[in-house]
């Protein structure tokens, strides 16, 4: 019995994973767009903006080319 139940955990567990990692190629290949670029950004998206990189290091343009 536990046998049984420990493959059916497993079992739910393996499609809860494939879906999960099968969601953002669906997203990406459906018709239709995530946000519709005609219509102005909901006031969450507006506000959120300017923080989204508040932790980034990479602060201003680029110096130049790289040297190795």
């Amino acid at each position: 019995m536990a046998r049984a139940r420990n493959l059916m955990v497993a079992t739910g567990l393996l499609a809860f994973a494939a879906a999960g990692m099968a969601f953002p190629f669906y997203m990406a290949s459906s018709r239709n767009p995530v946000i519709d670029p005609t219509k102005p950004l909901p006031p969450q998206a507006t506000f959120r903006g300017p923080y989204i990189n508040t932790g980034s290091r990479d602060v201003g343009p680029d110096a130049g080319p790289q040297k190795k």
